[in-house]
This record gives structure tokens, sequence and C-alpha cells, in this order.
């Protein structure tokens, strides 16, 4: 089963086993981490499960859609690794994937 590390506002790291097949918003969600909204569902449209991408997944993670891109436009905290953790696929591929919820807007 695939790890997460997930780092909260306040610097705490978690790691949790995820399921394969599930999007990392949903990984986190499930492992309850209350301060990622994601108040969609996942459905790319709030922008409120920002998280940001340790370096190092790039390659394995998909490119960024047009709509995440725009969505994370409307950021304060927007960083050149910001990503929409709906729009992440777990799989084994991302085992050890690290990412920090980002500050909310």
């Amino acid at each position: 089963m695939p790890k997460l590390t997930v780092i909260t506002r306040e610097g705490t790291e978690t790691t949790v086993d995820g399921q394969s097949g599930l999007s990392v918003m949903e990984v986190i969600r499930d492992a309850g981490f209350d301060e990622l909204l994601a108040l969609c569902g996942g459905c790319c449209s709030c922008a409120t499960c920002h998280v940001f991408v340790e370096p190092g997944f790039d390659d394995k993670l998909p490119k960024m859609s047009d709509d995440e891109n725009d969505l994370l436009d409307s950021s304060d905290h927007r960083q050149g690794n910001s990503r929409l953790s709906c729009q992440l696929p777990f799989t084994d591929a991302v085992d050890g994937l690290r990412v920090t919820i980002a500050p909310e807007d």
C-alpha cells in the first residue's frame, strides 16, 4: 500500500497508508485531516484542497490542466509547487509523496 506524508499548516508531519486509485485529496480527507476542506468534493471547482508538492514527483504526476491552473491563480498562496490534491491520482507510482497543506485563502 503506497504511503503519503502530509504536513499540516503547523508543520506536523504524519505518514498514512493510502488506497491506490483514490486522489491525494481523498487520501488526506479519509485520514482525518480536517484543515483540508475540499468543499467541492473533488470536482476541480473550488481550490480548497490546495497543497504544496515536495520536489521529486513532477514526472510521476499528471500535468496541470487549464482549469486547475486557473483555480490556483485565485490563491494568494500559490507557489511553483502548488497543486490541487483532487487532481492528483494516488497510485503506487507516487509512493512516498510528501505534501504540505497550503494556508487557507
